[in-house]
């Protein structure tokens, strides 16, 4: 009898854990050694946890490595799409991400992110900073200038009306218009697709609340390790980034890629990986 109810108490347990999982964000974990610290990948909107194929390999020889698929994006737009009808806020997706650490039993991370996946990194830092070791901002969005005020305008008056694949190109496009950024424009197009359009307006509406934010960013310096990867033809994000880096000299350093666009990590992987690397080992 006893061991009919401790089958029980193990199979209830078990479908707890797998009820737990499912209602998370989508995960994967490459672990080196139990000992060895955790380096977090967050991806961009309309991106998923593939746009880290270049950097496995280097990190998870030194590291254990967790990848993300943030909410609607790769994995997870299927097995949370019922748990997440609430409206999007930075905080919420932060909280996503917090989850996943909670779970695996992460205490403290380096954070790695691109474009949006910055955001998302610098919020869970002002609510969480214990638990960020580093902070890696790779197309870090610290303000929108004319241009990207403009597309917002834009996107806004057309999101209900035009398919968000129209949309998205257009925005991947304007974004990433040089030969050289081919590669990172259609990789994320292709991941795009996998978006519902219900979803796509879902992100879209946090422009709403972006504004302020970034402004905050802007002028509160954490102490937080934090190295900004820039392009040098990201002309609509590296004018601030500069700008911030020199006023939060303390804590932040840039480093600008030569001949590259946004999604840097993409683009010239060599350079990212060396970069960030160095950066984590001197954090650590």
């Amino acid at each position: 009898m006893l061991l009919i109810v401790f089958f029980l108490l193990i199979c209830f347990i078990e479908l707890i854990y797998i009820y737990k999982k499912n209602q998370m964000i989508h995960f994967t974990v490459y672990e080196k050694e139990k000992d060895a610290q955790w380096v977090t990948f967050v991806h961009g909107a309309g991106g998923s946890s593939s746009i880290w194929f270049k950097q496995i390999r280097d990190f998870q020889k030194h590291y254990n490595v967790l990848l993300l698929d943030l909410r609607g994006h790769g994995n997870s737009n299927q097995q949370i799409k019922k748990a997440f009808k609430q409206k999007y806020t930075f905080s919420a997706l932060a909280n996503d991400i917090l989850e996943v650490l909670d779970h695996l039993k992460i205490q403290k991370s380096h954070f790695v992110g691109i474009s949006l996946g910055t955001i998302l990194i610098r919020q869970l830092a002002e609510m969480h900073p214990d638990r960020v070791q580093s902070m890696i901002l790779g197309g870090a969005i610290l303000k929108m200038n004319f241009r990207s005020q403009i597309l917002m305008r834009l996107g806004n008056m057309f999101k209900y009306v035009l398919p968000y694949l129209v949309l998205y190109q257009f925005f991947a496009f304007v974004i990433m218009p040089k030969k050289n950024h081919k590669q990172s424009r259609l990789l994320f197009i292709n991941e795009a697709k996998k978006l519902y359009q219900k979803e796509f307006i879902k992100w879209f509406k946090l422009t709403a609340e972006i504004n302020p934010l970034l402004r905050w960013f802007r002028q509160v310096e954490l102490n937080i390790p934090t190295l900004y990867i820039m392009g040098e033809e990201d002309y609509m994000f590296l004018p601030s980034v500069r700008l911030v880096v020199e006023k939060h000299y303390k804590s932040s350093k840039l480093f600008v890629v030569e001949q590259c666009g946004h999604v840097v990590n993409v683009e010239q992987p060599i350079v990212f990986n060396n970069e960030v690397l160095s950066f984590i080992g001197l954090t650590k």
